[in-house]
């Protein structure tokens, strides 16, 4: 018998009536079931990336030509500052956290999360959040100090748009500060009894060390926003020079925290990528050990290489050199991941279905972006490209052939497990294959730019430009088109798509093992670990089978 049919038979799914499904109502109220608290997060998240999506193309538009022709350079300023602000805050990271809340309750065994109001309430202060923000251009005093908001200049810019920027930002990382104490305790302390911590599944390691970046550097960048706030609205001087302040130590405290959220918007997909290749190239997954401790390892380096964002801001060289050391070195665990799901694809029987299209773009992008990341590294080159498109490509590489394609490949593969659809393939590969088109025009011109000299955040540029801006632009246009046959495809799959079997994919970890979609409890009764999470086309012996229909019994 292989694990497979052995975890079909010793957990069976848990039958619920029509009576116990969700009704459509209770995904737009205060409901503490992990389930719809996920998919609230993964909706709204997605609505604010199109919202993101329409002012990324806003400015590509007039980007398109040198001159100022589209919109007035204050408005632009404003739209780059708002595009940043809700693809980061609005969509990547609570993204991270719809996908986290919906499925570790389920992958080790528990009926819902440790704290459940907590998590409800987490969730419901992203909505005002998002509004504020993005209703702050449509009356006309939007932020328009850039996403990182150094002051002087944010201090010397709109202050009602500026402090509308630091009430929502702050609302947002008070949010992810309540996620991440619940991800934490719920993974530590609510596994079945069954499941050492060595044989939880990956996306499990990947948010504990994505809650333990969240618990330490959050805090950071909420005390640099309040005294910030401060400073622009009492006249203090924490960071403004013509009071005494220093704006170098607010960088200090903003990249403290904005550089690990760059691993806090990654490692959840980094995880869920290690739940998709295993799966769709039936194969164990290599390295698994490898890939969990490289996890926190990323965690802890992720905390000690803030200032490769400041080689610029006349830092002593000493500390520029063990900045350009420490962002070397955590290409290493990175490096780690990419090669075990590269070995874990090598002779398997991979399945060129959706989800596994964009976890293959996700490894190659990602390393395109993370080549970049290591040269920007070196702190004579990053000099020379500082605030240069090249910084622009790299960052769009990373979080958008990244997270981006992270995202799309996790609501690919676990989309039948939540609405009991499966999604169409078809329009599914339309779906890839123009965001995969759109990216690469999009963003790979933007090296040639960076190094010809091209400054980022600013309306105007030399003609000598204009070719590769048209090229950038036209494939930002594509992207946009992309997203609606996934809109599409996702509305019409949750209505009127194939009704999904409960385990489509024939995966191991125990929300398979559960119906689709999930009871309200989840499971009857508490599943048992028949052996590993990824164990695919490993026999299970005939005493291994007998001492797990003894669990079976006794849970």
């Amino acid at each position: 018998m292989t694990q497979a049919e052995l975890q079909d038979t010793t957990n069976l799914p848990t039958p619920h009536s029509e009576e116990e499904e969700r009704k459509w109502w209770e995904f737009f109220t205060f409901n503490t079931d992990h389930k719809v608290i996920g998919i609230q997060y993964l909706v709204t998240s997605f609505i604010f990336y199109c919202i993101g999506g329409v002012m990324a193309d806003l400015v590509r538009t007039e980007l398109r030509t040198p001159e100022v022709d589209f919109v007035t350079p204050e408005v632009y300023n404003s739209l780059f500052t708002l595009h940043a602000t809700i693809m980061i805050f609005l969509w990547i990271v609570p993204a991270g956290a719809g996908l986290a809340n919906y499925l570790i309750p389920l992958m080790i065994g528990a009926r819902d999360m440790a704290f459940p109001r907590l998590n409800a309430v987490a969730f419901w202060m992203i909505p005002p959040a998002g509004i504020l923000l993005t209703m702050s251009l449509v009356v006309g005093d939007a932020p328009d100090a850039g996403w990182t908001s150094y002051p002087p200049l944010s201090l010397v810019t709109g202050k009602v748009g500026e402090a509308i920027w630091i009430i929502s930002v702050l609302l947002l990382g008070t949010s992810s500060i309540l996620g991440a104490i619940n991800f934490f305790v719920t993974i530590l302390k609510m596994r079945v009894p069954s499941m050492g911590i060595n044989q939880m599944p990956l996306f499990c390691w990947s948010m504990l060390s994505t809650s333990a970046l969240v618990l330490l550097s959050t805090p950071v960048l909420a005390g640099a926003l309040v005294l910030l706030a401060f400073d622009l609205i009492a006249g203090t001087a924490f960071f403004n020079p013509t009071g005494g302040g220093n704006p170098v130590i607010y960088q200090h405290m903003f990249w403290f925290y904005s550089h690990p959220a760059v691993y806090i918007m990654i490692l959840p997909f980094f995880g869920a990528i290690s739940e998709v290749i295993p799966v769709h190239s039936r194969k164990p997954i290599f390295g698994y050990k490898a890939i969990a401790y490289s996890s926190l390892a990323i965690s802890f380096l992720g905390l000690i290489v803030w200032a490769h964002h400041m080689f610029t801001s006349g830092i002593p060289g000493w500390l520029r050199m063990f900045f350009m050391i420490t962002t070397m070195i955590i290409a290493v665990p990175t490096g780690i991941k990419i090669f075990s799901w590269l070995a874990t694809m090598w002779g398997g029987k991979i399945a060129l279905n959706t989800p596994m299209l964009f976890a293959m773009g996700f490894v190659g992008t990602f390393v395109m972006g993370g080549v970049s990341g290591v040269m920007l590294a070196s702190v004579p080159f990053d000099i020379h490209v500082h605030d240069t498109y090249f910084v622009v490509a790299h960052l769009h590489y990373v979080l958008f052939g990244g997270a981006v394609l992270g995202i799309f490949s996790a609501i690919y593969h676990w989309f039948p497990k939540m609405t009991g659809r499966m999604m169409n393939e078809f329009w599914g590969k339309v779906h890839f294959v123009l965001t995969i088109v759109g990216l690469n025009m999009s963003f790979l011109p933007m090296h040639k730019l960076g190094l010809m000299g091209m400054n980022r955040r600013v309306a105007q540029y030399d003609p000598r430009f204009t070719t590769l801006n048209e090229i950038c632009t036209y494939g930002a246009y594509i992207l946009a088109i992309s997203t609606l046959p996934f809109i599409i495809n996702a509305v019409w799959s949750w209505l009127y798509g194939e009704k999904a079997p409960q385990n489509p994919w024939r995966g191991l970890t125990f929300e398979w093992m559960t119906s689709s979609p999930p009871a309200i409890e989840n499971f009857e009764k508490l599943p048992v670990l028949t052996k590993g999470p990824y164990d695919y086309g490993v026999t299970v012996s005939s005493q291994q089978l007998s001492v797990n229909s003894e669990q079976t019994v006794s849970s």
